[in-house]
């Protein structure tokens, strides 16, 4: 496979897209950010900017002509949109496509979460079959798990920086994984410099391994502060989950991963071996710093 040097990104304005951008470019790609006609997004000087209304494949096939590879950023909203992203793509000789994974390894989910994940899903079926009829086209998908400085900043993790409360769910010993966003970016920017030992595979990277009670031992001692600590159990929220979804309410996802990361026994994290960063080049990175950082 030849070296890939123009890649595009989609949804570059969210909240992952501008950690891929900064380490794309500081890997040496050349970046263009794909944004709708009325979108106000700004980006780095040295980004190009292309216009696109993806409605129109003629507007898409023009977008990405040129373009050595594809990440999409995209929005769990808008993921149904990836499947024709992914067609024109391949029209348009795209060596390599990166689709809006970035979370949960999709592959192993399951009851609920499969069903509300099912787009996700469906683009990595669609992936394999397009790679398998054309040589030149490939794909890789990442799994992240959580998003763990943004997670930790807007309290998606069970900790409340500013009111210094935390939940923990069953023991808060369970293991598993997170990646800060710039690590995310850098993992991006690592696959695409790694062409041939990342195509057409789904792989796992992660900033570090720890558990709800290392994080919360950390942000006391960064605190200074004994936190307020409400402890829930996770069969509850599948319950809840189950409930909501059989209602068609899609935010029981946010229950279902619950249960999916920190239900004792249950052990998602990946286990040793089974993370690409060596692979990629990716090192571990410090909890602590992170942690102090966020604070």
């Amino acid at each position: 496979m030849s070296n890939i040097k123009n890649v595009a990104v989609i949804g570059g304005s969210g909240n992952l897209g501008p950690s891929v951008i900064e380490a794309l470019l500081d890997a040496g790609f050349e970046v263009t950010a794909l944004t709708r006609a009325e979108s106000k997004a700004t980006f780095p000087a040295s980004v190009k900017v292309q216009k696109v209304d993806y409605s129109s494949s003629t507007s898409v096939a023009e977008a990405l002509k040129g373009q050595d590879a594809v990440v999409s950023t995209i929005a769990t909203l808008a993921l149904s949109q990836q499947s024709s992203l992914v067609e024109e793509a391949v029209k348009a000789g795209v060596k390599r496509f990166i689709p809006s994974e970035f979370g949960l390894n999709t592959p192993k989910v399951t009851g609920g979460t499969a069903k509300i994940l099912g787009a996700k899903l469906q683009l990595q079926e669609q992936l394999k079959k397009l790679a398998a009829e054309n040589p030149s086209f490939s794909w890789t998908g990442v799994s992240t798990s959580l998003f763990f400085d943004w997670g930790l900043k807007v309290g998606s993790l069970g900790f409340n920086v500013k009111d210094k409360t935390a939940t923990i769910f069953d023991s808060g010993n369970e293991p598993f994984t997170g990646s800060n966003l710039p690590f995310i970016g850098q993992s991006v920017a690592a696959i695409l410099k790694h062409p041939e030992q990342t195509a057409n595979k789904y792989i796992q990277v992660a900033s570090f391994t720890t558990t709800q009670n290392e994080i919360l031992k950390l942000l006391e001692e960064e605190s200074g502060t004994k936190w307020t600590v409400d402890h829930k159990k996770t069969e509850d929220f599948q319950k809840i989950a189950d409930e909501k979804l059989a209602k068609g309410d899609y935010s029981s996802f946010g229950d279902y991963l619950k249960v999916y990361l920190f239900a004792d026994g249950k052990g998602q994290s990946p286990k040793e071996g089974e993370l690409a960063n060596k692979e990629l080049g990716l090192k571990t990175e410090d909890l602590k710093a992170t942690i102090k950082s966020v604070l």
